[in-house]
């Protein structure tokens, strides 16, 4: 399928960047990584956040058909990796969305927040609401970390400051979705499931991992692994690869510590030069712009610093530049550190005297071969934390109906696992239509597949507490 022209129209229109501040501390990314590995593994964690971990109701307010509740709770990350929340996030917030009269039961959904999903008005207005008018349904709507009031006060937005930040963020909902789901079972409510729209639907895939039991999971507009999201997709265009590439090269903990830490090499595993250009050529087409008009007109392309990973991919596909970049492979990273220059217009990589043609040629390849090794590290480290194959498998894959766009260019599906892969019996509804498209007219169709999925548990485990 092609992509979307409203999702490239759309990702154009915003101008704000990702990871302004970089990858994150290097020794927040070990800890990460290292918590992920308990996390990933459902009986080494089953324990951790306790059955009767507190949650408290602070306020409550009637409407015409529902009652919603005000709530919060300490976020249980805080207690098994101290500091790595900001101390904006680490009181956990969350609004309860409960119809006066249930129909069937008394289920309840957890709805985790996508991407600039700031408030509880959004998923109360196009999901809470009309579940409770259509299903008889409850949905429990939890504040993301760095959204809201759990956002820092240096962050601008919805643009997380570093990489780290989106890790952070995952592992906290995790256990927070663990911790309110062991209290709707405390207060009777049955069944329970999760969903989310994009950001959301990943972070709720994430939580159903760690979760025991069957339990539905309606993930829409999300897939296996959020690193195409950042690395082909329409949003790699907001990522500041200029500051990311820049502490790459300078910090030699990323390549020499940090890659040994990452679990998942998978097929789809720092493999995307050719899943980059066949997806850039799609992007390209639609933004009306050839090859050789963007690379003339963009000079962060012509000095390869700063540019984005798809221009870069495609200034170096000529059978020159692809030999040039073996070449200086080795002499990359520590000649681009503190303390080695390229400027030096006497000085090949051997020492040598060279022409200064040949030296600028040779920088230019350096700087498009680091780029390249950013995007690389950045595919490794999200898969690390993302990637659903280095998650438990749902306890009942038959729960899971996943809501997908056809032409979404925010989550693309080439060259990376496919959730069917990975969670066999799971079902995949194709929606037609991109991202935004999908986001704006057919949150019914979310809706309609929830209460499937809640259908679904309800004759498969009817007895199931």
């Amino acid at each position: 399928m092609g992509l979307s022209r409203l999702d490239v129209f759309y990702r154009r229109l915003l101008l704000t960047k990702l990871f302004i501040g970089g990858w994150g501390k290097p020794e927040d990314l070990k800890r990460i990584f290292e918590f992920r590995k308990i996390i990933g593994d459902r009986e080494l964690c089953k324990s951790l956040v306790p059955k009767d971990y507190p949650v408290y109701i602070t306020k409550t307010r009637e409407d015409a058909d529902c009652q919603i509740h005000d709530g919060f709770f300490t976020s249980p990350l805080e207690h098994f990796v101290p500091g790595i929340l900001p101390p904006e996030a680490v009181r956990a917030r969350f609004q309860f969305v409960v119809p006066k009269k249930w129909r069937r039961n008394r289920p309840v959904c957890i709805h985790l927040a996508g991407t600039g999903d700031h408030f509880f008005w959004r998923r109360r207005t196009l999901m809470a609401r009309p579940m409770v008018k259509e299903a008889g349904m409850a949905s429990l709507l939890l504040e993301n970390p760095y959204y809201i009031l759990r956002k820092p006060k240096d962050q601008l937005r919805s643009c997380l400051k570093n990489v780290s930040d989106l890790f952070v963020m995952g592992g906290a909902l995790i256990l927070e979705s663990t911790a309110l789901l062991h209290w709707l079972e405390r207060e009777g409510y049955w069944p329970l499931g999760m969903t989310g729209i994009s950001m959301g639907g990943y972070m709720a895939s994430l939580a159903v991992t760690n979760w025991p039991k069957p339990i539905p999971l309606i993930p829409c507009l999300s897939w296996s692994t959020a690193s195409s999201v950042f690395t082909t997709g329409v949003l790699s265009k907001a990522v500041n690869w200029r500051e990311l590439e820049k502490q790459y090269a300078r910090n030699s903990v990323y390549e020499e510590e940090i890659i040994k830490l990452l679990e998942y090499c998978g097929t789809d595993s720092f493999k995307v030069d050719q899943e980059l250009a066949q997806h850039e050529d799609s992007l390209k087409h639609l933004l009306h712009l050839s090859q050789s008009d963007r690379l003339s007109r963009d000079p962060a392309v012509k000095s390869g610093v700063g540019a984005e990973p798809v221009q870069v991919l495609l200034a170096e596909q000529g059978a020159d530049g692809a030999k040039a970049e073996d070449s200086v492979h080795s002499f990359l990273v520590s000649a681009s550190r503190p303390g080695t220059s390229l400027d030096n217009p006497t000085r090949g990589l051997h020492g040598k005297v060279q022409p200064k043609e040949k030296k600028a040629e040779s920088g230019k390849c350096c700087e498009r071969s680091l780029h390249r090794e950013s995007i690389n590290f950045m595919k490794g480290v999200m898969d690390e934390c993302t990637h659903m194959a280095n998650f438990s498998v749902p306890v009942d894959t038959g729960l899971i109906i996943v809501v997908q766009a056809k032409e979404d260019a925010y989550i693309p599906r080439t060259g990376v696992l496919s959730v069917q892969d990975i969670w066999p019996d799971c079902e995949v509804r194709y929606l037609s239509g991109g991202h935004i498209s999908a986001y704006l007219f057919k949150q019914n169709l979310f809706r309609k597949a929830v209460y499937d999925a809640f259908d679904r548990f309800c004759l498969k485990y009817p007895d199931l507490p």
